[in-house]
């Protein structure tokens, strides 16, 4: 069985199935067994089925069935069937083959894991969708640090914005660890983080994060002036801002979440 956690081992398996690795598909293959370790350690305990997504050559897919985890992988890249086929063979896996963007996730059991390293460029849509899903328990994944950052910001700071709240309404954010480009074959040129969400059965409210979207699409702008170009009345918005005590001139990114659900009751039945 090929060894995952080598770049010459994965180089040459690649190279025999006349492969690389696609940036279309964001693919950095995870080849870092202390990091294999500490992501299966950061998702445990299994009280769910694990979904992963983008299992690349299969390194992480393995390491969490040997750890004793019901996986579904799924993988868009056809080209990496007959990799897996040999990487897991033997294994009690579900390979899907699908665009995990198109995935049933609102048909998953309560209560499912996400364990992943996420494929760069659908990170934010995909984490944003299983939130508002409901479904899950724990999400456990590697992104960029950037996009990490922005997911566990603090208000009145650069990355604090609609992602932040996002995770902040459904799930306890934690930032564990940051890896670097050379835990990953082929080396990316950004650091990565692992981010464990855990879920806390807030359901998705498109009221608040219409509010929230308008309130950050000027971010420059005050936060009436901004919600003012949005179609929110002038007048209602500096009625309920007094009412909260905050300032005429304050922006969308001096406000918490709390700040915002307020701030939404005051504009209840508006736009």
């Amino acid at each position: 069985m090929s060894k995952l956690t080598s770049p010459q081992s994965v180089r040459a398996l690649l190279e025999r199935h006349g492969l690389f690795a696609d940036k279309r598909f964001g693919q950095n293959f995870l080849v870092s067994e202390v990091h294999l370790r500490r992501i299966v350690e950061a998702a445990r305990p299994f009280t769910g089925p694990v979904f992963e997504v983008g299992p690349g050559l299969g390194a992480l897919t393995r390491a969490l069935l040997e750890a004793g985890a019901e996986v579904t992988a799924i993988e868009k890249d056809l080209r990496l069937k007959p990799v897996l086929e040999e990487t897991l063979s033997g294994l009690p896996v579900r390979l899907v083959f699908q665009d995990a963007l198109l995935y049933p996730w609102e048909e998953v059991p309560q209560g499912s894991l996400l364990v992943a390293n996420l494929p760069y460029n659908i990170a934010t849509p995909l984490v944003t969708r299983l939130l508002k899903t409901g479904r899950f328990a724990r999400l456990v994944f590697l992104v960029q640090k950037e996009v990490a950052e922005r997911m566990t910001a603090r208000p009145k700071t650069p990355a604090y914005g609609v992602l932040t709240l996002r995770v902040a309404h459904h799930a306890v954010a934690e930032r564990l660890f940051d890896l670097p480009p050379g835990a990953f074959f082929p080396p990316p040129k950004v650091w990565s983080s692992l981010v464990r969400l855990t879920l806390t059965g807030a359901l998705d409210d498109p009221g608040l994060f219409r509010l929230v979207e308008a309130a950050f699409g000027k971010r420059r702008k005050t936060l009436l002036n901004a919600l003012a170009a949005a179609g929110y009345p002038k007048a209602r918005v500096e009625e309920a801002l007094k009412a909260l005590g905050l300032p005429p001139r304050v922006r969308a990114e001096e406000l918490d979440l709390e700040a915002f659900r307020q701030l939404r009751e005051g504009l209840e039945g508006v736009v």
